[in-house]
């Protein structure tokens, strides 16, 4: 790809990126479930009994939007969404047996996908895009201590706020 003005826009490259991801999803992986609620199958499958708000944090979704994704998934009976023992306000979250029968079906479908989207890209130049990719999303997690520093007062470099 000759880069021009126009294509050297990183939120357009990242965009574009999203929908070779997307159109990779919907043909090689599933046409039910969204690559999202897979990250949440997933996250639950690793780390069952996760409140819904530990989730929507490790995932860095939104209240509004991991519960859309909980009730989704809730009702498909992927999951089961029962209140905590000694705090009722807390929704506990685990896989149903279908839900780990699901999850179990789709992460090789996932991997080859994965594959696929990084196909031309060296196991080098793999390991530094996911890097790149994660120091821009999460520079915090990544150890980037100058953005860090900048991410403590809730914007990015450019001073726009994240969501963290």
């Amino acid at each position: 790809m000759v880069l021009t003005r126009r294509t050297e826009y990183t939120g357009l490259l990242v965009r574009r990126a999203q929908q070779a991801h997307a159109a990779l999803w919907l043909a090689e992986v599933s046409t039910e479930t969204t690559s999202v609620q897979f990250g949440v199958l997933d996250a639950l499958l690793l780390d069952p009994g996760l409140s819904q708000r530990e989730l929507g944090d490790r995932l860095d979704l939104d209240r509004s939007t991991i519960a859309d994704i909980v009730l989704r998934l809730e009702r498909r009976r992927l999951l089961s969404r029962d209140r905590h023992e000694s705090d009722r306000r807390r929704n506990v979250l685990r896989l149903t047996e279908l839900g780990r029968a699901e999850t179990a079906h789709l992460l090789p479908l996932v991997e080859r996908m994965d594959g696929l989207l990084t196909a031309d890209l060296g196991p080098e130049e793999l390991t530094a895009f996911r890097r790149s990719l994660l120091r821009v999303a999460d520079p915090e997690a990544a150890g980037n201590g100058s953005e860090a520093a900048r991410d403590s007062a809730g914007q990015n470099s450019t001073g726009v706020g994240l969501r963290r």
